[in-house]
């Protein structure tokens, strides 16, 4: 019942789209989603509010490394 939440994996294109975080300069929000490798638009997936929330974004993506944009 109280038990540890599942996380899904999100189904993307590696060729395609790739995990990255994209911070705030001036407020450090930082937001976590997916960039077209072709267009550069960026799909929102979740808002980065700590360590557990980079943490989940990472298993969800399937990858341990994840860049920054500014």
């Amino acid at each position: 019942m109280f038990g540890k939440k599942k996380v899904k994996k999100l189904e993307y294109d590696p060729g395609e789209k790739y995990p990255v975080i994209r911070c705030s300069i001036c407020n450090g929000e930082q937001v976590a989603g997916l960039r077209n490798r072709k267009t550069g638009d960026f799909e929102e997936v979740m808002l980065i509010r700590g360590t557990e929330d980079l943490l989940a974004f990472q298993e969800m993506a399937g990858t341990e490394d994840i860049g920054k944009e500014y």
